[in-house]
């Protein structure tokens, strides 16, 4: 049943952040502060190191289960920062070898942030190319180093969400960080119920609180609909 507390490993995410002015940033600052109270979410701002120590690099990068690249949509890639980290350390012996990838059993997410229409990226759109198609570079290296690669989390024109819409960003952001599978209903609506335990005496948690408590009606609602069809099945 959906409302049992179901015991699982605890997922461990790093998110690896290339943004070259985060502080400016309506959209990183929002998904950085989404964070709180996720303990074995890690948060890495590549632009903030002048130097990668690959003894602590291939420490981080191995201790986590899900590695996320997070970043806007630059000239149709990631900042600069991303593709020096990558350089640096992600090389023979530390992310792949002759017998193949190094990080098999982990998991790769992008979460990719742009300024335009999502219409836009596809194929007739205004950018000619979908974003499937721009982000294929990461598919070759989740495949090259034996990562599982996550379908991109995207956020269009973050800066016109109304509050609705960034709560519930809020959420499918917290989802894809600590989710096993983050698209599959089953999986979102223990998360919902286990959010609402959680929250239902921290009046800190308002935002997160209002978006699970309208997400657990569709739930009873949807619970309550399949009630009627097996009865309707059993007459």
């Amino acid at each position: 049943m959906l409302d049992e507390k179901v015991k699982e490993p605890i997922m461990k995410t790093l998110v690896v952040v290339s943004h070259p002015k985060i502080e400016t940033s309506n959209t990183q600052q929002f998904l950085k502060e989404s964070l709180v109270g996720l303990d074995e979410v890690s948060w890495y701002h590549l632009d903030a190191q002048k130097d990668f120590d690959s003894t602590v690099e291939r420490e981080r990068i191995m201790s986590a289960n899900r590695i996320v690249f997070q970043f806007p949509l630059y000239w149709y890639s990631a900042p600069a920062s991303l593709k020096r980290w990558l350089d640096e350390v992600w090389t023979k012996q530390v992310v792949y070898d002759e017998n193949g990838g190094l990080l098999r059993g982990k998991t790769l997410g992008l979460v990719v942030s742009f300024s335009q229409p999502e219409r836009d990226y596809q194929l007739g759109g205004r950018e000619q190319f979908s974003l499937s198609e721009l982000l294929t570079p990461y598919r070759a290296l989740a495949a090259k180093t034996g990562l599982s690669l996550l379908a991109p989390l995207t956020i269009s024109q973050f800066a016109y969400m109304s509050e609705a819409a960034q709560q519930a960003l809020l959420v499918r952001y917290q989802q894809y960080l600590t989710l096993d599978h983050p698209s599959r209903f089953n999986e979102r609506a223990q998360w919902f119920i286990n959010q609402l335990r959680t929250y239902r005496d921290d009046t800190t948690g308002d935002l997160v609180a209002d978006q699970l408590q309208d997400q657990q009606d569709n739930l009873e609602r949807f619970q309550q609909t399949l009630a009627e069809l097996k009865r309707g099945e059993a007459e």
